[in-house]
């Protein structure tokens, strides 16, 4: 789950790490009432949006020289001007893709002097099962360009869980950075800040760029990312109040209230599997078979007809879906439940497009009756790539 550059602040500022004076703000009024809160006289209008680039994007509506979502003002009418040139508008950066997302909140900061930008994130390392630290002298929104053309200039390393942060690692990330005398112990103990609150909040990463050195001579956190491990926020019922679904794919939305793994793809083989691991390798199935899956969908070990009915529902609601494979090895997962439930979701929306239905497992003799005997047109595989074979066929047939 992503939060706002507001709110991951706000965390932030639990864990007493140091960020400029800000608030949100929903409507160009409240912006306005935002920077009057503030020392002024110079205020950063801040687009809240979960995906970065923001500063070099730009909004569809306002045509090709129009300023990114990131924008300094001088004045409190500057502040309601890039308000309302915001709100409502939709930004393009380089990780939203074409489609940009709807500015819905603003965040309205104090100005700070700066004399020095750097880049300092955590994440977990899957490699080593590991918390590891990413640092660069060489932050700001070009950190993408010093990754590819430098990325000498980047240091990582990795925090051992058994020994949890120790001093050295403070040294490390300081020493990284190039900073020395006060500057050198500030880096220090935020280093410690971070982890801290990494670790205390279940993250899954916590990014912040640009880390700024103030002219005044300390360290603030300019900008912040977070996102938290889906499967531990039940230890954080604070953090999931934070959750903007306006920000998500609304089937990934519906997807979660039935406690289904669902991202939707670009493809127009729709899939639904249970397991990570086969729901993958169904995918690369379909595009050795010459086509691109349209989802990744996990209805999980222990699906009953109403979940998987509500799986089936989700699916079909992308109108890019020409067809269906639904591939279920019956482990824990019964194939009559899953029959029961492909049956039912098939008639509740009156199915149009081919259907492949690859069932291994328990009770799997019962499963293929209750397809055989619905009266429906669904399609047969023996085993996976018969099963991706036949739902291509059938695309091509029907297009």
């Amino acid at each position: 789950m992503n939060v706002h550059e507001y709110q991951a602040k706000e965390l932030l500022k639990e864990h007493g790490i140091a960020v400029p004076a800000g608030h949100a703000a929903l409507s160009v009024a409240e912006a306005v009432e935002a920077a009057k809160q503030l020392p002024g006289p110079l205020y950063v209008v801040k687009a809240q949006i979960h995906a970065g680039g923001r500063g070099k994007g730009k909004f569809k509506e306002l045509g090709a020289d129009a300023k990114g979502g990131v924008r300094l003002a001088k004045s409190l009418d500057e502040v309601e001007a890039h308000a309302k040139e915001m709100l409502g508008n939709t930004l393009v950066t380089i990780q939203t893709g074409d489609a940009g997302k709807q500015v819905n909140r603003l965040y309205v900061t104090d100005g700070v002097d700066i004399a020095k930008e750097y880049y300092l994130s955590l994440l977990v390392d899957r490699a080593t099962g590991r918390v590891a630290f990413v640092v660069s002298t060489e932050g700001g929104m070009d950190i993408e360009a010093v990754a590819h053309d430098t990325p000498e200039l980047i240091t990582t390393f990795t925090v051992d869980p058994a020994q949890g942060f120790l001093p050295h690692h403070g040294r490390a990330v300081a020493f990284a950075l190039k900073l020395t005398g006060d500057l050198n112990k500030q880096a220090q103990r935020l280093a410690k800040q971070l982890y801290d609150a990494f670790m205390a909040t279940d993250c899954a990463m916590l990014e912040i760029n640009p880390l700024v050195e103030s002219e005044d001579g300390n360290l603030l956190v300019l900008d912040a990312k977070m996102s938290f491990d889906s499967n531990a926020l039940y230890r954080h019922p604070a953090i999931e109040a934070l959750r903007d679904e306006t920000e998500e794919d609304p089937a990934e939305v519906e997807a979660s209230q039935y406690d289904l793994a669902y991202i939707k793809l670009d493809g127009n083989i729709g899939c639904m599997v249970n397991g990570a691991g086969l729901a993958m390798a169904t995918m690369d199935i379909i595009k050795l078979n010459g086509a691109f899956p349209a989802n990744f969908l996990d209805v999980g070990g222990g699906a009953t007809t109403e979940k998987v009915t509500a799986a089936f529902k989700i699916i079909l609601k992308d109108p890019a879906v020409e067809g269906i494979l639904v591939n279920i090895f019956g482990g824990i997962m019964k194939c009559d439940v899953i029959a029961n439930g492909i049956v039912q979701a098939a008639k509740d929306v009156n199915l149009q497009v081919p259907l492949v239905v690859r069932l291994e497992g328990t009770n799997v003799d019962e499963g293929k009756a209750i397809l055989n005997n619905s009266g429906l047109a669904i399609v047969s595989a023996d085993d996976l790539g018969d099963a991706a074979r036949k739902i291509v066929a059938e695309v091509k047939k029907a297009a």
